[in-house]
């Protein structure tokens, strides 16, 4: 079975552009704001995506019958991580969270109304979106199955009553896609319901903002309830009591994607240590001529090597149609971890600098620190890959 990493010449030249258009345009951005975008300042916003499409480097990501560029998960695999390299380059871009992954959920299973009505508003950015699906405890979390929020029958549609929590972007969203139980009970493995609900809908409410780790996402994350919330048949995306199976379709690129623009991140983090060390000289010599810095200037490229090498055979895969569930659970829990050592080296090898804002990288590891929790803890993800392989164990049976 032959693997193609290659990449083509038009992907090559899109992710040589991006790459300059986040050197020109986005790092004097990110620089100005500390690369902080969770108060949802849509004049950032609004002004980098305009850039961006003024480059013709908008949504990538996206099918090229909505505004995109129709990049499969090889090409995004290149295009994202340049964008990564500023935090803000993938909200430039309208490649970041959570858009990108809604875009590619309605992309997969919405109906033609559905695309036709949000697509064109998502891909161009006129509108956001939000994925609301995790909740407070006892509710769904890593996992899903404990989903509470409800959604009922009422006439012409169904009534959605629940919270959720560590919504990103959930101020001002456009369109919420909603995770809602539809037949069970919590624990149950079926029985949810994804719903497509405009943002102006007077059953949402924004309850409260969260004070995170992280403050790089367009418009942070909130707590959102949901009381009385009634949307028509036709807000349904996909089948009743199979929204599980719908995410799915969401879930296994989306994370790659994250994988994707994170190393881009800790890739200039490793970038802008390297110029620390090279210039600062300390006990007679250079940092960089240091054997102890070597280390982890080396340890640092073995897990960009790495990481990247993961992240394109799982993008194989998935463009290929095969079975990519391991993978990309194998890739978001080697990444996760990869680009917080990777950050954290950074931090270490400027110094007392490294943890001031002067470098951004004490920002950069407050961003990427979060990763080994959302989509999918890294504990959660072990133990899906180590059931996968047991499972794998009893099949073939006992070897002699």
């Amino acid at each position: 079975m032959a693997i193609d990493f290659e990449i083509d010449d038009e992907v090559a030249a899109l992710a040589a552009r991006t790459r300059e258009f986040v050197r020109d345009v986005v790092i004097p951005v990110e620089l100005e704001t500390g690369g902080s975008v969770h108060d949802g300042d849509e004049s950032v916003r609004r002004g980098l995506q305009d850039a961006a499409h003024a480059a013709g480097l908008l949504a990538p990501q996206l099918g090229r019958e909505w505004g995109g560029l129709g990049l499969d998960m090889r090409g995004q695999s290149v295009v994202f991580e340049e964008a990564g390299y500023s935090l803000l380059g993938p909200l430039a871009l309208n490649c970041s969270a959570p858009d990108e992954g809604n875009m590619h959920l309605l992309e997969r299973i919405g109906s033609p109304e559905q695309q036709g009505r949000w697509l064109p508003e998502l891909g161009s950015g006129r509108a956001r979106s939000a994925f609301a699906m995790t909740e407070p405890a006892p509710g769904a979390g890593s996992d899903p199955r404990a989903l509470r929020t409800r959604a009922r029958r009422v006439e012409g549609g169904w009534r959605i009553d629940g919270r959720k929590w560590f919504i990103t972007g959930a101020r001002g969203a456009s369109l919420f896609f909603v995770m809602a139980r539809t037949s069970g009970e919590p624990g149950d493995a079926g029985g949810a319901t994804l719903f497509l609900v405009d943002g102006d809908n007077p059953g949402i409410t924004v309850v409260r903002d969260l004070d995170t780790l992280d403050v790089g996402l367009f418009g942070g994350h909130s707590e959102v309830e949901f009381r009385d919330c009634v949307v028509p048949d036709g807000a349904v995306l996909g089948e009743v009591d199979r929204g599980f199976e719908a995410a799915q379709a969401r879930l296994a690129p989306a994370r790659l994607t994250h994988c994707m623009r994170w190393l881009g991140l800790a890739r200039r983090a490793h970038d802008i240590a390297l110029g620390y060390v090279a210039q600062r000289d300390a006990f007679g010599d250079r940092l960089a001529n240091l054997g102890m810095v070597q280390q982890q200037v080396a340890d640092n490229e073995i897990d960009m090597a790495a990481s990247r090498a993961l992240i394109r055979h799982a993008a194989w895969l998935l463009d290929t149609g095969r079975d990519a569930g391991n993978a990309t659970s194998m890739t978001k829990v080697f990444v996760a971890e990869a680009v917080g050592r990777i950050t954290d080296r950074a931090v270490q090898l400027a110094g007392a600098t490294g943890t001031a804002g002067d470098l951004l990288l004490s920002r950069y590891w407050r961003e990427v620190r979060p990763f080994r929790i959302y989509d999918g803890s890294s504990e959660t993800h072990r133990w899906a890959i180590a059931k996968r392989a047991v499972t794998a164990r009893r099949t073939a049976g006992e070897v002699a």
